[in-house]
C-alpha cells in the first residue's frame, strides 16, 4: 500500500465530513487507506462516519487522549509505505497526495514533508514552514523582530523567511495539520511524544527527524485549506496547555540555565497572552450579498430564503472562474462554491486568488446538506444547514 492518511477528530463533525470527502477524491488513483481516530467526541462524528463512510477505518477512543497519543494509535493500524498526519479541519486538492508522494519518492533521505497551507479567507499560514524555536528565535517571534527585519537571517528564522511561500526548500519544522513521511520513519522516531498533550508535538517530531540526519521539506506545489481553531477554543485552558507544551520542548532539547529558564518563562507568558488576544473573533460582518458558484439553478432559487439575503447565481457551465470584477468593490460579499460542480482544487484556488478583506468564502460539499467555511483563522467556522 502506498499511503495511509491519519485523521484525528475531536468534535468537528461537519469539518471532518468535508475533509474525508476531499481525501477520498485525492486518493482515487492511489493504493491508499483512510484511518479516522475519534478522541471521544460528544457530537455525532462517529455516527456520521459509520453512515457516510462505512469503508473508512474508524477507531473510537473512550477518552480524549490528546493529539500525540491519538495519532500514534492511528499510525499503529496503518499499512502504507507513507503516512500523512492530517487535521480534520482541512480540505485537500484532488492531486495533493499524488504530487507530494511523487516528490517524496525522488528524495534520497526524506524526513517530514509539509505543504502550503491557507486559511478560510485565502491567506497564507506562515506556520507552514518554520525554523527551530531556539531561545533567540523564540525571542524574535515573541517581540515581532521577524516582521521588522524580514530579510535579516538573524531575525527571520521562526517562519523560515529565507524561503518564500511558493518556493520548495529545506526547512526545520513543519506543522501538525499536514505532515507527510515514511511510516518507517515515524516508527523510528517512536511517533509523537505522548508526554506532550498538544501544541509542541509537531515541533518535537520535526526536530527529532533532523536529529536522525533526515531532511525536512516545505513543498508548496500543492495547497491545502486549513480552517484552524476548530478543535480548540483559545481560553485559559488553552493558554496553560500552550505554556506546558513550550516548556516541555525546551526542557527536552535544550540545556537549562537560570537565564534560559527566566527568558523562556517570560517569553511563554507573553506569547501565550498574544495567542489568546489573537484568538478573539475578528468578525468581517454580515455579507451584503452572496454569489452562488454552481450549475444548480433550482438550489440557487432556494438560497435567498435560507440566507435571508439576495443571491447572485454564477453559472459554472458558462463561466469556469468567478469574475473578480463582480466581487471586488461590491461591498461585503460571500462566495458559496458548489463542490458538486467545482472541484476541491478549484475551490482552494478561488479562495486563494480572490482573497480580500470584504470577501468571505463557503463550500457546499457534494452530497451533503450544509455549507461550511470560516471567516477568521482565530475563531470557529460557520455551518449553514440546507434543508
Amino acid at each position: 500500500m502506498q499511503l495511509s492518511v491519519i485523521i484525528l477528530n475531536y468534535n468537528v463533525r461537519y469539518f471532518l465530513e468535508q475533509c474525508v470527502l476531499s481525501v477520498q477524491e485525492a486518493l482515487s488513483t492511489l493504493d491508499a487507506e483512510i484511518i479516522v481516530i475519534d478522541n471521544n467526541s460528544t457530537d455525532d462524528s462517529c455516527l456520521m462516519m459509520q453512515e457516510r463512510f462505512p469503508s473508512v477505518k474508524l477507531i473510537q477512543n473512550k477518552e480524549n487522549f490528546g493529539f500525540p497519543k491519538g495519532n500514534n494509535i492511528g499510525v499503529s493500524e496503518a499499512k502504507g509505505k507513507y503516512i500523512c498526519i492530517l487535521n480534520p479541519d482541512t480540505v485537500v486538492a484532488e492531486d495533493t497526495f499524488i504530487k507530494i508522494w511523487a516528490f517524496a519518492e525522488k528524495q534520497k533521505n526524506p524526513g517530514i514533508i509539509g505543504c502550503k497551507l491557507i486559511d478560510g479567507t485565502g491567506s497564507f499560514l506562515p506556520e507552514s514552514k518554520r525554523g527551530i524555536p531556539t531561545p533567540w528565535v523564540a525571542f524574535t517571534k515573541v517581540f515581532g523582530l521577524y516582521k521588522l527585519f524580514p530579510k535579516w537571517k538573524l531575525f527571520n528564522q521562526y517562519y523560515a523567511l529565507h524561503i518564500n511561500e511558493n518556493e520548495t526548500g529545506k526547512v526545520a519544522i513543519l506543522v501538525g495539520a499536514f505532515m507527510f513521511m515514511q511510516r518507517d520513519l515515524y516508527h523510528e522516531l517512536d511517533g509523537f511524544d505522548e508526554n506532550c498533550f498538544m501544541y509542541a508535538d509537531d515541533i518535537d517530531l520535526s526536530y527529532r527527524a533532523l536529529q536522525k540526519q533526515k531532511t525536512n521539506y516545505y513543498f508548496p506545489e500543492t495547497t491545502v485549506l486549513h480552517y484552524k481553531g476548530e478543535s480548540t477554543v483559545k481560553d485559559e485552558k488553552y493558554m496553560n496547555r500552550f505554556q506546558e507544551a513550550m516548556t516541555f520542548f525546551y526542557q527536552k532539547h535544550f540545556k537549562k540555565s537560570w537565564f534560559f529558564t527566566f527568558f523562556i518563562k517570560i517569553g511563554i507568558i507573553l506569547f501565550s497572552f498574544i495567542k489568546m488576544f489573537q484568538g478573539k473573533p475578528k468578525v468581517k460582518g454580515t455579507p451584503e450579498s452572496y454569489i452562488f458558484y454552481s450549475s444548480n439553478r433550482i438550489l440557487s432559487e432556494k438560497l435567498p430564503s435560507i440566507l435571508k439575503n439576495k443571491v447572485l447565481f454564477f453559472d459554472f457551465k458558462k463561466e469556469k472562474m468567478v469574475n473578480s470584477s463582480l466581487v471586488l468593490g461590491a461591498g461585503k460579499t460571500e462566495i458559496i462554491l458548489d463542490n458538486q460542480y467545482v472541484s476541491f482544487k478549484k475551490c482552494i484556488k478561488i479562495i486563494e486568488t480572490l482573497k480580500d478583506k470584504n470577501i468571505t468564502f463557503k463550500i457546499f460539499p457534494k452530497n451533503t446538506n450544509f455549507i461550511i467555511g470560516s471567516n477568521s483563522r482565530n475563531d470557529r467556522g460557520q455551518i449553514i444547514k440546507i434543508e
